[in-house]
């Protein structure tokens, strides 16, 4: 009789308790399940570390702070003011009042990020390579590149403060300034003439160099090209020796050392429509409506920016066959209406980034700036084990005026897309 309780009891268990979601997350077929020793945990650590570092290219030039555990996830940066000039003249025998520091906060809130990789058990058995570790250096790649994203964004960032520059184009021995990103143009490039320029803010600015007393500007590979045809450029290894560079360093001029980044940032709209990169308006007059030949999807550009013209403004609707926009338009027929978030005609516009010294801090915290985790088997089969990372990191600008985001066109403005 008891045997009989005990079976029935189990035939009326919810089997489906054990039961595994494919849906629940991607697996690959191509890992290791195998539970890694606590010794081993190390080297995929330094792993990850290793190859996350190579992609930390915004960070390097930031004052770091860190932070210890459970002390909340918010950390302040203290700003200290310079002291006015003492140009009255000392009184023999009387002591001066002297003067108080004064301090703004700076606050930061750390933000967290992450990601990982599901592995199966049946390639434990027949794979050549060790998933883990391949795991392990896709996952450092990938958190480099993150962590190095929200560095960019934030030295980037429209409300940074950093001091805003745009790139003169050239026609020959003709100077066109400009004092937007919108009306940039491919000829718009980085010249020696413009790095001096930037210099000058610097210095004006009072910005303090690094301790080599040079300045550093990060650039993207499609600038850097532009930049050494310049024939005032000179070859980094005429300045510096391979271990004295910084990571990506190319050379140094102007005042200048340069270091380049395929995720230095690219401002770059995308196609305004399924079949066509711009639109084509009709005849406006003194309107916030503009028809298009083109076939939309209804309210899907709503929040992008256009050039309509010169005329640059934000859509706040869109039919099928029209767009409205926060201002007032005037435009011919088959006026050509192009993406709004890069320079003239929605070419590519690409930040190049000047930095003096304590421009910007970057914020870690201790025991968390960057973590790996191997999961052992936790499903009931153990078929399925895990490789991830994760991370805290944000960037805050301390003084504005010791950045300059100099913005620039390229000779490959015209196919470049956003990063």
């Amino acid at each position: 009789m008891t045997n009989t309780i005990s079976i029935f009891a189990f035939a009326m268990m919810n089997l489906q308790l054990f039961a595994y979601d494919p849906t629940a997350q991607p697996v690959n077929n191509t890992g290791s399940s195998t539970l890694i020793p606590e010794n081993d945990k190390l080297f995929y650590d330094n792993a990850l570390i290793e190859y996350a570092s190579a992609h930390l290219v915004h960070e390097q030039f930031a004052e770091k702070k860190s932070i210890p555990k459970n002390h909340g996830k918010t950390t302040e940066f203290r700003k200290y003011h310079p002291l006015l000039k003492a140009t009255h003249p000392l009184t023999e025998g009387v002591t001066p009042d002297g003067k108080q520091m004064t301090v703004t906060a700076i606050t930061a809130t750390n933000n967290q990020y992450g990601d990982f990789i599901a592995l199966t058990d049946v390639l434990q058995l027949t794979a050549i390579d060790n998933n883990v570790l391949q795991a392990t250096k896709l996952l450092g790649k990938q958190a480099g590149e993150t962590m190095d994203t929200v560095v960019r964004d934030a030295l980037n960032a429209s409300d940074s403060g950093a001091v805003a520059a745009y790139a003169s184009s050239w026609s020959g021995t003709t100077e066109t300034p400009h004092a937007s990103r919108y009306s940039l143009t491919a000829d718009s490039k980085l010249t020696v003439m413009e790095i001096q320029k930037v210099v000058r803010t610097l210095r004006r600015n009072n910005a303090p160099t690094f301790g080599d007393g040079f300045y550093v500007c990060i650039i993207h590979p499609d600038v850097a090209y532009d930049l050494m045809r310049d024939p005032e450029w000179k070859e980094a290894h005429m300045y510096c020796q391979p271990e004295e560079m910084y990571k990506g360093e190319i050379g140094r001029i102007a005042g200048v050392r340069f270091v380049q980044s395929t995720e230095a940032k690219i401002f770059w709209g995308a196609d305004l429509c399924a079949d066509s990169r711009t639109l084509t308006a009709g005849s406006t007059s003194a309107s916030k409506t503009v028809s298009v030949s083109e076939t939309l999807v209804a309210d899907a550009l709503i929040g992008r920016y256009v050039l309509i013209g010169t005329a640059r403004t934000k859509i706040t609707a869109n039919t099928a066959n029209s767009i409205t926009v926060e201002d007032t338009i005037t435009c011919d027929a088959s006026t050509v209406v192009y993406p709004g978030e890069g320079g003239a005609a929605g070419i590519a516009v690409y930040s190049c980034l000047f930095l003096g010294q304590g421009a910007y801090g970057v914020i870690e915290v201790q025991g968390g700036g960057l973590e790996t985790i191997i999961q052992a088997p936790i499903d009931p089969l153990h078929q399925r084990s895990t490789v991830g990372w994760k991370g805290v990191k944000t960037a805050k600008v301390l003084i504005p005026e010791y950045i300059v985001r100099l913005e620039v066109g390229s000779s490959m403005s015209g196919i470049a897309v956003a990063n």
